[in-house]
């Protein structure tokens, strides 16, 4: 398939091929929810479960601030209601969250029992993470006919599988870094989206103003922003880790990071050096920018009349490629883990199986939310609540990503500093101060430093 060209197929057939192959929120299981019970049961009785056999136990789930705690954050009632397990949340943004979770599970806390997870690698060599197989295959505890793995994409399969063939996470949400275009902006310059990465800088050119960036994406020189320009590598060829050793210093990379600074430099907004996912998706809310390329799930605001001012004019796209090559964008699957030290297993897992099954992920949905379910991608509620446009081009841009890059640097060991090292490089080409190849070959020499 031709990059950024539409399947013959149906979405329908299109959606079952991918399935083939700081802030402290309020115990939300007090609420009150009187005559809830018989609702919240029905989708889940016909599992071979007994949901209630941790009644009267609370654990704690912590998170960033991330639409997948947006869309789980008003069913936990639900699942209080439906088990007897209270949940705890604790939300924060996402930099300070990262930053404080391996802190505190180095020191061996308890708490918080379930929590979203990125540095896979990082937290099985640490010990961090609960093995999963075994209570997988717990059959007083989970009934797989009814969880129904097939139904999950490809790769929310693929993806928490460790090279020894444990699990020690589950999938919870789907992403790949997708291209946002301002129709109006390029419309008014008589643009087309652009399809290869000379086209984009072309147009990003073309299209700024004084009041409105030719483009916006993460360069801020921390491993969080890794993934537009990590997806450029891909794209280009290159790889972030091979052999065990960070690989950006190769040609195809440097290449990758080349573009990448010039687009931001000659088009890119005032103090991009600085720029989170946040800023990029607070730009393109706001008009303030003619094109962006982060993640996918960025749709659910963007089509949001209430929060967004492009709603009606933004078009999303497949992610760009080199000349003759294929595009790769980065992929995701947030996950959730056990803490291997925490009191309540057992209904940490109930909770995982819970926002994880089909029921719950059509509800998450229909709220937005781009799930790990293909049931739920081919939702009614989610095609509204996403954009029927939007779930197509995330689907196309997960269909071309590639699960083994993504996850040779996801789950490296070390992959926090690895990230850090890379972003720093990918920080000095934007503001000028190295060029690629030296930015690109100290960075890579700074991370292996660290593998070693």
């Amino acid at each position: 398939m031709a990059p950024g060209k539409k399947s013959p197929s149906s979405r329908r057939n299109f959606v079952k091929g991918l399935g083939a192959t700081g802030v402290t929120l309020p115990a939300l299981a007090m609420l009150p929810r009187w005559g809830l019970a018989r609702d919240v049961a029905t989708p889940y009785a016909n599992a071979a479960i007994d949901w209630r056999q941790s009644a009267g136990q609370t654990i704690t789930l912590a998170g960033a601030i991330h639409p997948w705690t947006n869309a789980i954050t008003p069913l936990l009632p639900d699942f209080t209601e439906l088990t007897g397990i209270s949940v705890v949340p604790d939300f924060r943004l996402e930099t300070t969250y990262l930053g404080a979770l391996p802190i505190q599970l180095n020191r061996g806390d308890s708490t918080p029992d379930v929590f979203m997870f990125t540095t896979y690698g990082q937290g099985i060599s640490a010990g961090w993470l609960e093995p999963l197989n075994a209570y997988y295959s717990d059959r007083s505890l989970t009934d797989l006919g009814w969880y129904d793995e097939s139904d999950l994409l490809k790769t929310a399969r693929a993806f928490p599988v460790w090279r020894s063939g444990e699990r020690y996470a589950m999938p919870i949400t789907s992403e790949a870094v997708t291209l946002f275009v301002n129709s109006e902006a390029l419309k008014a310059k008589q643009l087309q989206v652009p399809k290869t990465f000379e086209e984009l800088l072309v147009t990003a050119n073309a299209v700024k103003t004084d009041e409105m960036s030719g483009i916006a994406m993460r360069a801020q020189a921390g491993g969080n922003s890794s993934v537009p320009a990590m997806s450029f590598v891909f794209s280009h060829g290159g790889d972030m880790v091979k052999d065990n050793k960070a690989a950006f210093a190769s040609p195809e990379a440097i290449a990758a990071i080349e573009i990448y600074g010039r687009l931001l430099s000659q088009a890119g907004p005032a103090g991009v050096s600085g720029y989170e996912w946040y800023h990029v998706l607070d730009d393109f809310l706001q008009g303030r920018t003619a094109m962006a390329i982060d993640s996918s799930n960025f749709a659910t605001d963007i089509s949001n009349p209430a929060r967004s001012q492009v709603a009606n004019q933004a078009v999303f796209a497949a992610f760009p490629h080199a000349a003759g090559r294929p595009p790769v964008p980065f992929m995701s699957h947030w996950q959730a883990c056990i803490n291997s030290r925490s009191r309540h297993k057992r209904a940490a897992f109930l909770f995982l199986l819970w926002a994880t099954s089909k029921p719950t992920s059509l509800k998450a949905a229909a709220a937005g939310l781009a799930t790990t379910r293909v049931s739920a991608w081919s939702s009614e509620g989610f095609k509204k609540a996403f954009g029927a446009q939007a779930a197509e081009a995330a689907l196309i841009n997960l269909q071309n990503a590639d699960v083994d890059r993504a996850k040779a640097i996801l789950f490296h060991p070390q992959s926090r500093p690895i990230l850090d090292a890379f972003m720093i490089g990918v920080n000095e080409v934007v503001t000028g101060a190295k060029p690629a190849k030296i930015a690109m070959v100290n960075a890579a020499e700074k991370a292996n430093a660290a593998i070693r």
